[in-house]
């Protein structure tokens, strides 16, 4: 007799059906979109610009006129993208996908106030609507681990790099400073819900991100998955005490 059980995923601390997460994973940013920029602001204490800055320095927009494509993935605010274009040349093209239509109208007002030219797309990480080899390089900045079938997405990621591309991913880790993570626990599990009720009206949004976080696979397993997914070169760097990581691979 077939086995008919339905495959289960992580939804924070809850194990939820496969096919339900990436709806569940889509209210939290619904409700959040509108404040969700200044809520990482709050709850890294303004680190994650320092993060960013460091995401960026690393995708090495060329300063010239060469034409240069980013895919921004899960970057729906167009934080990320608008920090890109600014380091970059003339050449540099940036293309922002997100499953999130919330996200992606915040993200399109922005960029007509800010004069920022980008290209939104409502896509799923796991089925990306662009031709093989288009991007120079591809980022994602604490979205991976919001996506459900994660191997799925590293795979459209090596599938839509150009030959010599580079993929990079800023995502939260594992603290692993002794003291640290008790007072990383304590500050994760109590002030940040509270913070979320108070700025957006959702305490259990940020309950769930911050369960997420734990249940993201430790840098050293998801360097593992980078590389089977076919990067070389694949590499991490903790940063802030391993509050968070920066993950890199290159397509050869």
């Amino acid at each position: 007799m077939a086995n008919t059980k339905e495959k289960q995923a992580d939804f924070g601390f809850r194990q939820v059906p496969l096919g339900d997460k990436q709806a569940l994973v889509d209210d939290v940013f619904h409700s959040v979109a509108r404040r969700y920029d200044l809520m990482n602001d709050l709850m890294s204490g303004g680190l994650h610009r320092a993060w960013k800055a460091a995401l960026v320095t690393a995708v090495n927009p060329p300063k010239k006129d060469i034409p240069f494509a980013l895919l921004d993935l899960a970057g729906g605010t167009g934080d990320v993208a608008f920090r890109v274009l600014d380091a970059g040349g003339p050449g540099t093209r940036v293309t922002v996908a997100d499953i999130n239509a919330d996200m992606l109208q915040v993200g399109r007002e922005r960029a007509v106030k800010s004069g920022h030219d980008v290209e939104f797309i409502e896509a799923n990480a796991e089925a990306l609507p662009f031709p093989d080899r288009s991007f120079d390089a591809v980022t994602i900045a604490f979205g991976i681990r919001n996506v459900p079938q994660i191997e799925v997405a590293l795979g459209e990621i090596y599938r839509v790099l150009k030959i010599g591309g580079r993929f990079l991913c800023l995502e939260f880790s594992s603290v692993d400073v002794p003291g640290l993570d008790r007072l990383y626990d304590l500050y994760s599990f109590n002030v940040i819900p509270a913070v979320g009720r108070a700025v957006t009206g959702d305490a259990e949004a940020y309950r769930y991100l911050v369960e997420s976080i734990r249940k993201f696979p430790r840098p050293e397993k998801f360097a593992g998955m980078i590389r089977a997914a076919g990067f070389r070169r694949a590499s991490f760097e903790s940063m802030t005490g391993s509050v968070v990581a920066l993950h890199s691979g290159w397509r050869l």
